[in-house]
């Protein structure tokens, strides 16, 4: 690896990981400085798959708090890219030594001082490797240089009383515990996958379940390489590199499979066995595969503003854990992983844990199940952010309610099948990106982002009339299509599934003077499955407020910047008749 590239993976390292873990500083200086605990720095060496690991960790320990007096515990850790003194992981010791907890914190397996490959949060290595920091909050073991913790509150013999908070790779890693060890008592996941076959190549259509689709998805690219540089931009410290890895000089940090799963999305290329692999190795190691051993009761934080992780990840994650039975919230919040930070939103750098909402029910979250009290009242069922009323709603469950419109002829977007127009429309995709949503990599590296569009001929597009009331959307809209497209037709099957047709699905919100907006920039890339039938777009979940007078556009692209597209042309007509028309469907909160 050369310098220059080593030079410019540890730089894009450096500005990604402030970028992703910014949003989660967790406590002000000002307001650390208030409470009186001790910090000390220890390693441990656990059992993490089929090897041992050394954990680099540090202990927050309350004053006056021992053996006599003991304390529940929380346990965190960082986001990709972090380590246990990011500004981040720190900041969670010291929020929560500050209010009593005793606090481990800790850099994960593949960052800072810690050991081993990163594995992307497998549960059989990431959180093997946690449930023996479990076992050190339990007094059940100790700290390699001999340092015992036995003044955490206990639920039985070897049992510490234990919630675990972080967020992003810091919040996968607390599901994937949870699925390993019993003991873990509460969790609060922010902004963290479901489905990281889901995530890296996303498919909007064909689910079987969630959001987790049998035909391989549309490779989102600049996020997936830049978390390979974040990676590979770690330092090459003796404890954190495994010398098996070197006969892998492109990939000295991850896991094999890992290294595999990211040079068959760059391919371009998805033969039927290589793609089978590919999804069961990216699902094996997400939450997807293994919430139903998930028992802890889970307060999930998503952000609306997040093209990473979207909202439909934690939907999916919240309506299994409910299935299996499992105490679970879900709270939606402005920022995530592509900004969208709101006044008064958690940003506890500034000393509002107490204060924000999300804040605030983080801590009833661990007072009712750290401190067992059985008065604190945990929040509504599911609660969203309103940018339009600076505050938040609440429902018993996600909004059902929704309101249908039609694909009309003539690129209307009408009320009533009734108003549909007999019509055929056709776009070509061009051989480079002609549409753009967001880029990704801009925020990280320091560059401009210009505003979504669309080229003439490489997309269509059906609009509404203005709409004579408000209409606030919360949830996943949902498009019913069906396309022509005879180049697609004649090698569908090839049993290379990168020769199916690839589509981007979006809807704008468009003023009265044309402006338009793509609410938090947010699209929905679709491999379609069988361009002979009809299929069903589920779009990224938002939560906002067409308002009075603007008019809702739906479009369909042939490409976007962020994503690799089709192979070779592929022109796509859409043809409309009242009988026969594409849907768009609204999920309104009523």
């Amino acid at each position: 690896m050369s310098r220059a590239v080593s030079r410019l993976r540890s730089s894009l390292a450096l500005l990604a990981g402030a970028a992703l873990v910014a949003p989660l500083t967790l406590v002000g200086a000002d307001q650390a400085a208030a409470a009186e605990y001790s910090v000390t720095a220890l390693e441990f060496t656990v059992r993490a798959g089929d090897r041992s690991c050394t954990l680099d960790a540090d202990l927050y320990r309350p004053a006056g708090v021992d053996a006599r007096h003991p304390a529940p515990a929380v346990l965190a850790t960082n986001g990709f890219g972090g380590g246990k003194s990011d500004g981040t992981t720190d900041a969670l010791g010291r929020a929560f030594a500050s209010r009593g907890y005793v606090s481990l914190v800790y850099s994960g397996l593949g960052f800072g001082k810690s050991g081993c490959l990163i594995t992307l949060d497998d549960p059989a290595v990431d959180g093997k490797a946690a449930s023996g920091l479990i076992d050190f909050l339990a007094g059940t073991r100790a700290a390699d240089d001999g340092t015992e913790a036995d003044y955490v509150v206990s639920d039985g013999p070897g049992d510490p009383r234990v919630g675990m908070i972080g967020g992003s790779y810091g919040g996968a890693v607390q599901l994937a515990t949870a699925s390993a060890d019993r003991r873990v008592d509460a969790l609060v996941p922010l902004v963290t996958w479901n489905d990281l076959a889901y995530a890296l190549a996303p498919n909007a259509t064909g689910a079987r379940h969630g959001v987790s689709s049998d035909t391989p998805g549309v490779f989102k690219w600049q996020w997936t390489n830049g978390f390979y540089l974040i990676g590979e931009g770690q330092p090459l410290l003796v404890p954190s590199l495994d010398p098996s890895r070197f006969n892998h000089l492109t990939c000295l940090h991850f896991s094999t499979p890992a290294c595999d799963t990211v040079r068959l999305l760059n391919s371009g290329r998805f033969p039927a066995g290589s793609t089978r692999q590919m999804l069961t190795y990216a699902r094996s190691v997400s939450p997807v595969s293994y919430l139903a051993d998930v028992q802890a009761p889970t307060l999930l934080v998503q952000g609306q503003a997040d093209s990473l992780f979207n909202l439909n990840e934690a939907t999916a994650t919240y309506r299994a854990l409910l299935a299996r039975g499992t105490t679970t919230k879900m709270i939606w919040q402005a920022w995530g992983h592509s900004g969208g930070h709101a006044p008064g939103e958690l940003d506890l750098a500034t000393g509002n844990l107490d204060t924000s909402y999300v804040g605030q029910r983080i801590l009833a979250w661990f007072d009712r199940y750290l401190h067992l009290d059985t008065g604190t009242d945990t929040g509504p069922a599911f609660a969203y952010y309103r940018d339009w009323a600076s505050g938040y709603g609440t429902a018993d469950a996600l909004p059902d309610a929704s309101r249908t419109l039609y694909l009309s002829g003539d690129g209307a977007l009408v009320d009533e099948r009734s108003q549909v127009a007999s019509g055929s429309r056709r776009y070509t995709n061009g051989p480079l990106p002609t549409s753009h949503s967001e880029s990704s990599l801009a925020g990280l590296i320091g560059l401009s982002d210009p505003a979504p569009y669309d080229t003439k001929g490489t997309h269509l597009g059906w609009t509404s009339a203005p709409l004579t009331a408000p209409v606030d959307v919360v949830g996943a809209p949902k498009a019913t299509l069906k396309v022509r497209s005879p180049a697609t037709e004649r090698v569908q099957d090839s049993g290379d599934a990168a020769d199916k047709l690839v589509l981007f699905a979006k809807v704008y919100d468009v003023a009265p003077d044309g402006t338009q907006e793509l609410v938090n920039r947010l699209v929905a890339p679709v491999r379609v499955p069988d361009v002979t039938r009809p299929f069903t777009v589920e779009l990224p979940g938002i939560v906002h407020r067409y308002e009075t007078g603007h008019r809702l556009r739906f479009v369909i692209a042939g490409s976007d910047t962020a994503y690799f597209g089709n192979r070779g042309l592929r022109p796509v007509t859409v043809v409309s008749a009242p009988q026969d028309t594409g849907v768009l469907e609204l999920p309104v909160a009523r």
